[in-house]
């Protein structure tokens, strides 16, 4: 896409532009066409998981993650829950990567904040943090291959 700007008459003057940010005001943006959604759209709505006949709040999108794959990241923080008063608040508890693709959609209510998604069973067990047994085991799992890296080395 090439633009023009009013008062920019030479690539030289275009070239003091490079890396700023262009911005349009809201009610200006193209519509998008069905399923297509701005960023802006996306950041902050909760994402709720359905399935066997009940929605769980996964959490809030903090950002919109664009990488190799076809669907962008949505990076889903979960806020961490006060211990006296059992509600939200304070740093994230715990972030998901969660793929924002059409198959797993559901509804997506952008003046409500609120998007639906059915996830496939483990996904998102893919991206959780160690518990503390798994981080034990990974820690004698990492002295035992020392040890043993070290024995071979010697002989």
């Amino acid at each position: 896409m090439v633009l023009k700007f009013a008062g920019v008459d030479s690539i030289s003057e275009a070239e003091q532009l490079a890396g700023m940010e262009l911005q349009v005001p809201r009610q200006e943006r193209v519509g998008l066409e069905a399923g297509s959604a701005y960023v802006s759209e996306i950041v902050g709505c909760e994402v709720w998981l359905s399935g066997a006949g009940r929605q769980q709040l996964l959490g809030t999108v903090a950002e919109v993650q664009f990488g190799a794959g076809e669907a962008p990241l949505l990076v889903v923080s979960k806020p961490a829950l006060s211990p006296k008063t059992g509600e939200k608040g304070g740093a994230p508890q715990q972030e998901f990567l969660v793929p924002y693709a059409e198959e797993f959609v559901i509804v997506a209510n952008f003046p409500e904040r609120r998007i639906e998604m059915q996830l496939p069973e483990g996904l998102l067990e893919l991206d959780a943090p160690l518990n503390e047994e798994e981080k034990q085991q990974q820690k004698l799992e990492a002295e035992e291959t020392r040890r043993t890296g070290l024995r071979r080395k010697g002989k």
